[in-house]
């Protein structure tokens, strides 16, 4: 499913329009990303899912096609986990 999938979905289910579904679902997007680029906090919906910045270290690679080493420097990802009531929904209970 794909964003424009999600949105209308979320439309035919709530009776909202469209463009307030999308307009909602961008807003939530963004609301993510702020956190997330923040870093001193996690987001959390409560047996749903969870998101969190984190640190990578600095640590030294393989080029695959030389074998040489590469030195992969210290970065910053995002962490991003399942909740229970999702994770049991995943596994069809």
């Amino acid at each position: 499913m794909n964003k424009s999938e999600l949105v209308d979905t979320i439309a035919q289910r709530t009776g909202q329009s469209a463009s307030a579904v999308a307009e909602t679902l961008n807003c939530f997007i963004d609301v993510v990303g702020d956190v997330v680029a923040k870093g001193d906090e996690k987001l959390t919906i409560p047996g749903f899912i969870s998101f969190e910045q984190t640190d990578r270290k600095a640590r030294t690679a393989r080029n695959p096609r030389t074998g040489e080493p590469i030195a992969v420097p210290a970065t910053k990802a995002v962490k991003i986990s399942a909740g229970s009531k999702l994770k049991a929904r995943a596994k069809g209970q």
